[in-house]
């Protein structure tokens, strides 16, 4: 094969600049005098003295990256080196082999593009290319693609090895966890360490909070393993994070285990964790990470997260903010939260006040109605003393589920009910028959529920109307709850200052709305537009403070209803009350 011609294309005289690049994998023997970046040097400053007649030119720079795999293109020494070739400081590169530069052909293709386009050469010492001919870049890519094959096969082996040695229970290395010692490749129990892994175990069983038992561990001064690496730097010695105390309760090492992806194997080391602690700590991990995913441990929970969905099937997702410090809970269709609002049709966020409070009275009606809670068991239950016992324990449930713990009635609401389908006129609350009966019962453990397969659900259907006010929704009931509605607060804020500013005005202390304006810093034109409130018909004050006023009837409409007429017949007309 022909050698490489650094010269062509250069000016006749100019000295060609050669920089020697080096790379090592591992860091083994790095320490020594001479090691194999060394070497590589060596025969590559030997190569260039033997092309100084062609004038060849050794740069003082030295790129040299130790402990760094070729499977990266991460290595500073590479990096400063294809800087210098962005900088026009480098004619020619010089390499012992070609995987010294790189072990894969994508990265390799991407640098012999900077070398082409900086007009740099490339000559590995031992394998001489051209990379200037098309013969010489086939060569190239055939060894490569053998160096990136060889690099798999050898990953391969390894990995292959790892499993094997973990199917026997061998500790494959790494740091110890507390409570042992690695000593000749394999995990020695560390006695007092140990004892304090099972303090630490039987605590958090009795405890049942992994918050609580760092504090308790803190005010014991128990923290974590000190450790020494081979070069003597010490690390380790402090508080247990949170994170580390979960991972400790999981990790099966203790229990006298090796794990490999979802496999576990009998290991070679002796357990710490008798089997009784820890299926008992297993049992807590699991009932805690229940409670979570229920919401039960939020200040704020969504009574209906993964359950409810707008009348397009998409799932509604809770959602939540924050207006002068106080927090408003929605649920928001995905369209909307994906795609933004004009992409989104139908229902697309709603109060989650409004409809957990929706679904949660119609199931009380339904527990109160003896014939629906029947015809849910019998299908379930066939003696009859159980049938009756159902039905009565549900009346028992209605009766007095105002006074359940709120953590009580928001498990009972959420074992039986397998979806919310929130449309333009209803809400329906889907329940499972069989679940209904686990929920009567007082059962709220996950592992026991019924699949919600091959079981028709019972629909429970609630009239509402959906009232559009911007971006969100409001639920209007068409049933008695309305009377009993909730007064907007925007509305009634409105009039409550409506009134104040009236009775202000009227003391006679200001000479016009404008000096009075400019003391509370508004503008005269809002000022007036609200003391105009204070003079509306009683009937129409009454209905809005009573929750009884139109549905399209807000607080910024009345705002900007325009000059409102004195006559109360006008008003009620302008307004939407007749």
């Amino acid at each position: 094969m022909a050698k490489p011609d650094p010269t062509a294309g250069r000016r006749p005289g100019r000295p060609i600049r050669c920089a020697i690049y080096t790379r090592k994998s591992s860091e083994e023997g790095l320490e020594q005098d001479f090691n194999s970046l060394h070497a590589q040097r060596e025969a590559c400053e030997a190569y260039i003295r033997s092309q100084r007649h062609e004038g060849w030119v050794l740069l003082c720079e030295q790129y040299d990256d130790g402990g760094i795999s070729g499977a990266t293109m991460d290595r500073p020494a590479l990096q400063q080196l294809l800087a210098d070739i962005a900088a026009r400081k480098v004619d020619t590169v010089v390499v012992y082999k070609v995987d010294r530069l790189t072990r894969t052909l994508a990265d390799f293709a991407k640098i012999v593009e900077i070398f082409d386009g900086h007009e740099v050469a490339f000559v590995s010492v031992t394998q001489q290319f051209n990379t200037t001919t098309s013969m010489g870049r086939l060569t190239l890519n055939v060894l490569l693609s053998f160096a990136q094959f060889e690099r798999e096969v050898t990953g391969e082996r390894i990995r292959d090895k790892i499993a094997a040695s973990k199917k026997k229970g061998m500790w494959m290395g790494g740091t110890p966890p507390l409570g042992y010692d690695a000593r000749d490749r394999k995990l020695i129990v560390h006695a007092a360490e140990a004892e304090t892994v099972r303090h630490i175990f039987r605590r958090y069983a009795a405890l049942r909070s992994v918050r609580l038992l760092k504090q308790e561990l803190d005010a014991a001064g128990i923290v974590s393993k000190d450790r020494v690496s081979a070069a003597g730097r010490r690390w380790g010695g402090r508080p247990l994070a949170r994170g580390a105390l979960y991972r400790m309760l999981q990790n099966r090492v203790y229990r006298g285990e090796i794990a490999h992806k979802d496999q576990h194997y009998p290991a070679e080391h002796p357990p710490i964790v008798d089997q009784e602690l820890w299926d008992r700590v297993q049992a807590v991990l699991t009932a805690n990470a229940i409670d979570r995913k229920a919401g039960h441990t939020a200040k704020n929970p969504s009574l209906l997260a993964g359950l409810i969905h707008d009348g397009a099937g998409n799932r509604m997702t809770p959602s939540h903010a924050v207006k002068d410090g106080k927090r408003y809970r929605y649920y928001v269709s995905r369209p909307l939260i994906a795609e933004g609002k004009a992409k989104a049709s139908g229902t697309c966020r709603i109060p989650a006040a409004e409809i957990e409070r929706v679904v949660a009275d119609r199931v009380q009606a339904f527990l109160a109605d003896g014939a629906a809670v029947f015809d849910a068991v019998r299908t379930i239950v066939t003696g009859t003393s159980d049938q009756k016992r159902l039905v009565e324990q549900a009346a028992t449930i209605a009766q007095g589920w105002a006074t359940l713990p709120p953590p009580r009635r928001r498990s009972f609401l959420r074992t039986p009910i397998t979806r919310v389908e929130v449309t333009e006129d209803a809400v329906h609350v889907h329940l499972l028959p069989a679940r209904v009966v686990v929920a009567i019962e007082g059962q709220s453990d996950a592992t026991l529920l019924p699949p919600a397969l091959h079981q028709d659900p019972i629909v429970l259907a609630v009239p509402v109307r959906l009232h559009r006010i911007g971006q969100g929704t409001r639920l209007i009931m068409n049933t008695a709850r309305a009377a009993a509605a909730q007064p907007n607060a925007g509305l009634t804020r409105l009039l409550v200052q409506a009134h104040q500013m009236q009775r202000r005005l009227l003391q006679g202390k200001h000479r016009s709305i404008a000096e009075f304006a400019n003391q509370e810093q508004m503008t005269g034109s809002y000022i007036s537009r609200l003391v105009r409130l204070a003079w509306l018909a009683p009937d129409i004050t009454q209905a809005i403070l009573s929750a009884q006023h139109p549905p399209a009837l807000t607080a910024i409409k009345l705002m900007q209803s325009g000059p409102l007429p004195l006559d109360w017949q006008e008003q009620r007309a302008v307004l939407g009350f007749v």
